[in-house]
């Protein structure tokens, strides 16, 4: 029996740095989530995308956040930010960007809002800003390592700062605790308190997580917030869903 497109494969396995053929992709979705289509990108199912030249590495493809879930984060974040106190603009940061697709639903939900994404990744970078003008998606990728992208970053006095924090979660996810915040690569932690420390802007943290979450990490992390907030989407069986956790910092709901 031919081994199964899983996680383990395409993640950590030998399927990690290889461009997938569309029968792999596809593989992926139906042997993983019992949908062929399930890695939609950019509005765009597998075979649609894959037809127009977009490629993805194994390890994007699982760690991608696919259309119905960044399409639901977004609206959430859209919904978060209408009760922000009146700012002269926003600004919307991705500091692991990978495929640029959660930043590409944020902006079409967000739309006055200006976006960048940073990906140290080479590979992946190459990769994404090709994706992206395939499609002539409004997306800015810079090729950056977070750490010092987001220090050189100037955003203007009073702006709201929206951060999508999904950091590469490898093994900090285990069938046994769920998925651990503080050992995501870097910690979900030093990431909130990079942001707190580098912006005296308003800031609006949506945060990617899972259903089953390590219960002191998760307290760790909110512990930072004025407010926060935890939503997941029921989009796959019980125990398998992902989610967001929202918090603020300078201001509340």
């Amino acid at each position: 029996m031919a081994d199964a497109y899983d996680r383990q494969l395409l993640l950590l396995g030998p399927k990690r740095n290889h461009l997938l053929e569309l029968w792999e992709v596809q593989r992926y979705g139906s042997d993983s989530y019992g949908d062929a289509d399930y890695v939609s990108i950019y509005g765009l199912p597998p075979a649609t995308w894959y037809d127009k030249g977009i490629r993805l590495l194994g390890r994007t493809a699982v760690e991608c956040t696919r259309d119905q879930l960044a399409d639901a984060i977004a609206r959430d974040i859209a919904k978060a930010a209408r009760s922000a106190p009146k700012a002269p603009g926003i600004t919307v940061i991705d500091p692991f960007a990978g495929s640029g697709n959660t930043l590409y639903w944020i902006l079409r939900h967000v739309p006055q809002a200006q976006g960048v994404g940073f990906e140290l990744d080479q590979q992946v970078f190459q990769l994404t800003n090709r994706n992206l003008s395939i499609v002539g998606l409004p997306v800015e990728i810079r090729h950056a390592d977070y750490l010092a992208a987001l220090t050189e970053l100037s955003v203007a006095d009073e702006e709201l700062l929206i951060a999508f924090v999904a950091p590469p979660w490898g093994e900090a996810l285990s069938a046994s605790a769920g998925l651990d915040l503080l050992e995501t690569t870097p910690p979900v932690s030093d990431v909130v308190d990079l942001l707190t420390q580098t912006f005296t802007n308003p800031l609006l943290f949506s945060i990617q997580v899972y259903e089953r979450i390590e219960p002191a990490s998760l307290a760790e992390v909110r512990r930072r917030f004025d407010w926060s907030a935890l939503r997941i989407y029921d989009f796959s069986p019980k125990g398998q869903n992902h989610g967001l956790l929202l918090g603020t910092r300078g201001w509340r709901p």
